[in-house]
């Protein structure tokens, strides 16, 4: 199937192994995987939030820098990047207790499943690139609530937040990823494969 979003360069984009949409009945099961395909199917709410297009989603830099959903008293160490490209990202929690996770586009750099996050741009903080990059591959705005800490990755050096969910639709998610999945914590380690997603699931509470 073609991704019903371009990439960035405007090209259409070929899912060679598209995701199943799974039944939809799990969307609202805790103990269940809920998936979500681009421009799928979403409930009116989850968790007795909505799901509708972040209508006021920035669309510059300058206007991500002033997104609404940072922390700016949160307690944050120096960050060091240890040589690598930084990056941040997120774990979104629902008040069922599971956790979004995204499905990259065709298992890009070997990828099945992963946290959300992303490299930040030159001038964007690590809040604001967190927040950034979730909307982009997950279509959803959130608000981050606290830290997780910082993990090396094989290119990028990533500072992970926790964060809940305020709106969006996951319906919205960008040409990157081809599904999006709702996961129960003690299947996390069973659904993510890179090394730093599982020490993150592991961290979660989710089974070894």
């Amino acid at each position: 199937m073609i991704h019903p979003k371009p990439n960035g360069s405007g090209q259409p984009v070929l899912i060679t192994s598209p995701h199943s949409p799974g039944p939809e009945a799990y969307w609202h099961l805790p103990d269940q995987i809920g998936t979500f395909l681009p421009e799928g199917p979403v409930p009116a709410t989850l968790n007795g939030i909505l799901c509708a297009t972040w209508r006021e989603a920035p669309t510059s830099l300058d206007d991500w820098s002033r997104v609404p959903g940072q922390l700016p008293d949160l307690a944050e160490p120096p960050f060091d990047p240890q040589g690598k490209q930084p990056a941040a990202g997120l774990i979104i929690e629902e008040s069922d207790g599971r956790i979004w996770i995204v499905c990259p586009t065709n298992r890009f750099a070997g990828c099945a499943a992963s946290f959300p996050k992303g490299r930040a741009d030159e001038g964007l903080s690590l809040q604001v690139t967190a927040i950034k990059e979730t909307f982009e591959e997950t279509g959803l705005q959130v608000a981050i609530t606290g830290l997780v800490g910082d993990f090396p990755g094989v290119i990028t050096q990533a500072r992970y937040y926790r964060a809940r969910r305020v709106g969006g639709t996951p319906a919205d998610m960008g040409w990157e990823s081809q599904a999006v999945l709702l996961v129960p914590k003690n299947q996390l380690v069973a659904v993510v494969n890179l090394p730093r997603d599982q020490e993150l699931a592991r961290m979660l509470g989710g089974s070894s």
